[in-house]
């Protein structure tokens, strides 16, 4: 990656918690572009003006803002043309507060469906945010098991809104997968995501998980829906995207950067993929503004 990569935030929240809760009031965003393991809530009012991006989408938010931001999604909110104090409240909470057994039950379907689309953020309702917001302002209030419990039934209250909307576009960053029944593949997703940026043979994933190639391939695509290279090309192009909004990076720069060795191939993939070119992607979704390299 080029050293103007997004940054990787280790968040406060301490291995031993369940979740944290940061509540402030502020007059400015002064943190980059940034993803983290960890789940986050954040509930933000009095900001209209304020530019939030998550993924490959960059909107200006409106005076009330409550979005689920899934694991290793890019994200930063910008103070943009916000003139005024606004109050934010933070919460993140550990990948694995929800067991994969525990999300599979019946009742928990709507808090798993909620996770899944999380991978693409999540935009709420200003009805639910109004609904919700005096909870998200007690819930720092609260300790011990209760806060806990207050925090499990936020979520299900939330994933009943039938109008939310995901964010960034689908195939963008889905690299990551929340409901790994394999080890395997959680092997085979962390180097996909470490090596994404050289060319990689189907052999050197299958050999890291002792796998024929033949037997990977199908094991590949009936955990995941597709086929091993067009899920690695998905991980390409979504950093592509993020570097074509971040950077003034040359396009042929940008494509071997992330492991595309034939520009042809890149821009002919990512108009496919993303209905524009590289070029258009950029002069669409470029100038952010505010930009911090890491």
């Amino acid at each position: 990656m080029s050293s103007r990569s997004i940054l990787k935030e280790a968040p406060p929240l301490k291995k031993s918690d369940c979740f944290s809760v940061f509540a402030r009031y502020k007059t400015e965003f002064d943190f980059p572009v940034h993803y983290h393991e960890e789940y986050e809530l954040n509930f933000i009012e009095n900001a209209k003006g304020v530019k939030r991006v998550v993924g490959d989408s960059v909107e200006e938010i409106e005076d009330w803002e409550l979005v689920l931001i899934g694991p290793n999604i890019p994200h930063a909110w910008f103070t943009h043309k916000c003139k005024t104090e606004f109050y934010e409240i933070t919460i993140q909470f550990h990948r694995d507060l929800f067991h994969e057994v525990f999300l599979k039950r019946t009742q928990l379907s709507s808090i798993r469906s909620l996770f899944e689309a999380s991978l693409k953020g999540i935009l709420f309702s200003k009805e639910m945010i109004q609904r919700i917001a005096p909870r998200f302002k007690e819930l720092e209030h609260k300790t011990g098991f209760d806060s806990v419990i207050e925090l499990m039934s936020i979520l299900n209250e939330i994933s009943s809104d039938t109008n939310y909307r995901c964010l960034a576009e689908d195939k963008i960053y889905n690299a990551d997968f929340i409901y790994m029944d394999s080890v395997r593949m959680e092997k085979l997703i962390e180097f996909m995501n470490a090596n994404f940026n050289r060319p990689v043979r189907l052999g050197e994933a299958a050999e890291l998980v002792n796998m024929a190639e033949t037997a990977f391939s199908r094991f590949f695509k009936a955990k995941t829906g597709v086929n091993f290279v067009d899920f690695l090309n998905d991980i390409r192009l979504g950093h592509a995207a993020r570097l074509l909004i971040d950077t003034k990076d040359p396009v042929t720069d940008i494509a071997a950067a992330c492991g595309f060795t034939n520009i042809s191939n890149f821009n002919r993939t990512f108009k496919r993929e993303k209905g524009l070119t590289p070029k258009d992607f950029r002069a669409k979704h470029g100038n952010v503004g505010e930009r911090i390299f890491f």
